[in-house]
């Protein structure tokens, strides 16, 4: 149900969930539009599209709710971009490269694999490059062009609480806490982004959330949960991710700084497959297929 305007609404009436069954990726390759990065599908069947340019972008959901389905979408999308050069990726993955780890060679220089002083070196680094690039631009660029000479920076953070709320050094947290926002407050032009990935969504674990432009509410656990994460009240307006199934990682409620009603979708289905063909196709190398060795009597019969 949705308000068009006073004393007027609109009602969709769903006989079947469009979204039940998983969502295939599509071929790599085409062209990238950093304003409109198709990571899957909304419930009315368009795309469900990130505007990556512009925007900086967070993803809550319980364990198995999908958050790695949105990241390796949105990875495959701009694979075209990474293997040109036009879009580099750095990856900071707490959980000792648990999911980044998957496939490395996508992330500049390598992901970080822990929360400590190498992380923190990392946010601080493209927060200088943020002010940087806003010194370069001025009184020549308004924002970030394919043209600008310079690639658009995509931040992802997996497990972003580990970094700013469970980090035990207070020095290192505040830090960390710090070059963040530099980086989600003033990246919009100089073309930098971040995707930061966490489960528990309270305001002491992420106070600043409210500079992500796009926010992504997979399976959660809670009713409350549903406002601190997509805004207040949007839970009234339909965006019932506490009631997402188990059966169906990836699907999310998202809801976008500047449009009021939250849109429901769902990330493509990324298996270890898609992503091997990933990383070949974006370091221009090809995989090798070994077929398996016939056996013979003298061999005893069997194979280790």
């Amino acid at each position: 149900m949705r308000e068009v305007k006073p004393g007027s609404i609109e009602l969709d009436f769903v006989h079947a969930d469009p979204l039940a069954r998983p969502l295939p990726v599509p071929e790599l390759g085409g062209s990238v539009d950093l304003k409109r990065v198709q990571i899957g599908r909304t419930e009315t069947g368009r795309p469900w599209a990130l505007r990556l340019l512009g925007g900086q972008f967070l993803a809550v959901g319980v364990q198995g709710a999908g958050k790695a389905s949105v990241l390796w979408s949105l990875l495959r999308a701009l694979a075209p971009a990474l293997r040109s050069g036009l879009v580099r990726v750095y990856g900071i993955d707490p959980k000792g490269g648990m999911e980044l780890g998957q496939a490395p060679e996508l992330f500049h220089d390598g992901p970080v694999y822990s929360n400590g002083a190498a992380a923190v070196e990392l946010l601080e680094k493209l927060a200088e490059e943020t002010r940087a690039r806003a010194a370069r631009f001025r009184g020549i660029l308004r924002g970030w062009t394919p043209n600008c000479g310079e690639p658009f920076l995509l931040l992802v953070l997996d497990e972003l609480a580990d970094i700013i709320a469970y980090q035990t050094d207070r020095k290192l947290k505040e830090r960390a806490a710090a070059a963040l926002q530099t980086i989600t407050s003033q990246g919009r032009a100089p073309g930098v982004a971040v995707l930061g990935l966490v489960q528990d969504p309270r305001k002491e674990i992420i106070p600043f959330r409210n500079l992500f432009t796009t926010r992504i509410a997979l399976r959660l656990d809670e009713a409350a949960q549903v406002d601190m994460v997509l805004g207040d009240g949007v839970r009234a307006r339909g965006g019932g991710a506490h009631e997402i199934p188990e059966s169906t990682p990836g699907v999310a409620w998202v809801k976008e700084d500047g449009r009021r009603d939250p849109v429901r979708a769902r990330a493509f289905h990324v298996t270890d497959t898609n992503i091997i063909e990933l990383v070949h196709y974006v370091t221009g190398t090809s995989a090798t297929v070994h077929a398996f060795p016939e056996l013979h009597a003298a061999d005893g019969g069997e194979a280790a």
